[in-house]
C-alpha cells in the first residue's frame, strides 16, 4: 500500500467481549505514545462490560487512549469503506461470535464489517481469538480466516523470557502483535538464543 511520507499510519483497534480486554487497552496506550501512528477504535457492547469487569474501567476511559473513536453501529462510518486507507486492523480481544460473522462475512456491525473491508482490500487482520478450548465451529472458523488472509492470534504467554509479572506477559504479547505491522516498540526483550547474544562461532 503507498502512503505518502507526511500520512499517519492508521491502526484500526476493536476490543470485543471476550476475556482478555486488558490487551486492546495495552496496544491503544502504547500506540498513543507513537505520534506515526492514528488509531481508530471501536468497542462492543459486550466488550464495555467486560472491560469494566475486568478492569474497572468505563468505555470514556478507554477511548481516551484512542484518536478517533467509531460508534460500533455506525456503519456509514469512514472505516466501512475501501477508499479509507489503513495498515490494518487488530481485535484485541476477538470473541468466537465476532471471529464467526468475520469468517462468514457477515459485516452486521462496524467491527465485522471493517474486518471485511481489511480482508478484501488485502490489509494486514489480526485477531486475538480468546476462548478454550475451542470446538469444531470455532476451528473452521479460525481456518476460514486464514484462507481468507487472516493472522489468528490467541493471546498465548511465552516464558522462555522469564517473566516476573502479568504485566511483562502481556507486554510480551503485545509487542508480538506491533511487530506484525512493524510498528517499533520497546515493550519486551528480543530473543537472542539460547545462549544470549554473545553465543557466536569462533
Amino acid at each position: 500500500m503507498q502512503h505518502t511520507a507526511t500520512e499517519p499510519q492508521r491502526l484500526i483497534v476493536a476490543i470485543t467481549g471476550a476475556s482478555g480486554a486488558v490487551y486492546g487497552l495495552r496496544l491503544l496506550q502504547v500506540l498513543q505514545q507513537n505520534p506515526q501512528v492514528e488509531t481508530h477504535l471501536l468497542i462492543s457492547e459486550a466488550g464495555v462490560l467486560n472491560i469494566h469487569q475486568e478492569t474497572g474501567l468505563r468505555r470514556k476511559d478507554v477511548e481516551a487512549f484512542a484518536d478517533v473513536v467509531h460508534p460500533v453501529r455506525d456503519i456509514g462510518a469512514s472505516i466501512a469503506s475501501g477508499s479509507f486507507l489503513s495498515h490494518g486492523m487488530v481485535i484485541a480481544p476477538c470473541s468466537m461470535k465476532t471471529l464467526a460473522s468475520v469468517a462468514h462475512g457477515m459485516a452486521d456491525n462496524l467491527i465485522s464489517r471493517a474486518a471485511d473491508v481489511v480482508l478484501k482490500e488485502r490489509r494486514r487482520l489480526v485477531l486475538m481469538v480468546r476462548e478454550t478450548p475451542f470446538n469444531l465451529a470455532h476451528l473452521r472458523n479460525m481456518t476460514a480466516v486464514t484462507e481468507m488472509g487472516g493472522i489468528i492470534f490467541p493471546p498465548l504467554p511465552g516464558f522462555y523470557h522469564r517473566p516476573s509479572s502479568i504485566d511483562e506477559m502481556i507486554d510480551h504479547t503485545t509487542g508480538r502483535v506491533l511487530d506484525l505491522f512493524n510498528i517499533p516498540h520497546q515493550l519486551t526483550p528480543r530473543w537472542q538464543g539460547m545462549h544470549g547474544a554473545d553465543n557466536s562461532r569462533s
